[in-house]
């Protein structure tokens, strides 16, 4: 049973890592044509803060089986590289968690005792909602608890467990519809404004626009959980199966490129190969994450 959690895991961070590395090249001027053109810019394509951070989500469950928040918390801090992409208030807590600070503190000290309710909960957690496939509710808990170490605000832990409770509905069911994967999201996620997202994210299902579903949803340009998950969980519902279609529709509505594009990534690779070459291009994941490469499989 370990065992198969660990795999769902580990290919999800995978996809996880691939739409995060991929997805941030388009933030380079002379790649913009290829979004457009829906090609492959030049490699090596570098990961970003989403992997460094998801990649101890899944040491820590591997070590413990569940989320030990101290573990994770030094995790963060231990791995933790400035020229990744951290926003400025991680960067600062990560810092202080380095020299002895207490993470309970200072992450509810965050934003004048409001806590972040950014989306840097959500765009790690894939791999924990795979990790628990098959047992929504523990993952709803798991996802609170992953999220509660940088992120106490109510919309970013909301936006932890829609997407944990995304990625072990599609782990765990091979007959999925997107409306019953998005119903079985709503029925987890708790009252806020990440939730009333992805319900209007469900009325949205016949839409085939990215940018005309981004227009109302959010497509993560404000970098909050309620400006990103619910067009996460659109564009992931409309591709359950086809890891690339999901990715060019989630990086055509372009925003927060990167993230929506791990996010997604890592819950399309619980039950779609990725595309067979794209893989090679990608940064490999750090020796410390304990992950073995997968090859890219059509």
């Amino acid at each position: 049973m370990l065992t198969e959690s660990r795999s769902r895991a580990t290919a999800s961070l995978h996809g996880l890592a691939l739409g995060d590395a991929l997805g941030s090249q388009f933030y380079v001027p002379a790649n913009r044509q290829a979004l457009t053109d829906r090609s492959l810019p030049p490699g090596p394509w570098q990961w970003t803060d989403d992997t460094e951070m998801a990649c101890s989500i899944h040491r820590v469950l591997t070590d413990h089986g569940t989320i030990d928040q101290d573990e994770l918390a030094a995790s963060f801090a231990a791995r933790h590289d400035f020229d990744r992409g951290y926003g400025p208030a991680t960067n600062r807590m990560l810092r202080l968690v380095r020299e002895g600070g207490d993470w309970r503190t200072l992450a509810t000290g965050l934003f004048d005792g409001s806590g972040s309710w950014g989306n840097g909960a959500a765009m790690r957690v894939a791999p924990l909602g795979a990790w628990f496939a098959g047992d929504p509710a523990r993952a709803v808990r798991e996802a609170k608890a992953s999220a509660q170490v940088t992120h106490t605000h109510p919309e970013a832990v909301a936006g932890a467990v829609a997407i944990a409770v995304a990625a072990a509905t599609a782990a765990a069911h091979a007959d999925l519809t997107p409306g019953r994967f998005l119903d079985q999201v709503l029925h987890h996620t708790p009252p806020s404004q990440v939730r009333d997202g992805i319900s209007e994210a469900r009325r949205l299902l016949p839409l085939t626009d990215p940018i005309l579903a981004a227009h109302t949803l959010g497509n993560g340009r404000a970098v909050s959980a309620q400006d990103t998950v619910p067009f996460t969980l659109w564009s992931a519902a409309r591709h359950l199966d086809n890891y690339e279609q999901a990715f060019w529709t989630t990086a055509t509505a372009g925003g927060d490129i990167d993230t929506t594009c791990a996010i997604v990534g890592g819950i399309i690779a619980t039950r779609s190969p990725l595309p067979r070459d794209w893989p090679s291009s990608r940064e490999p994941l750090p020796a410390w994450a304990d992950v073995r490469e997968q090859p890219g499989r059509r």
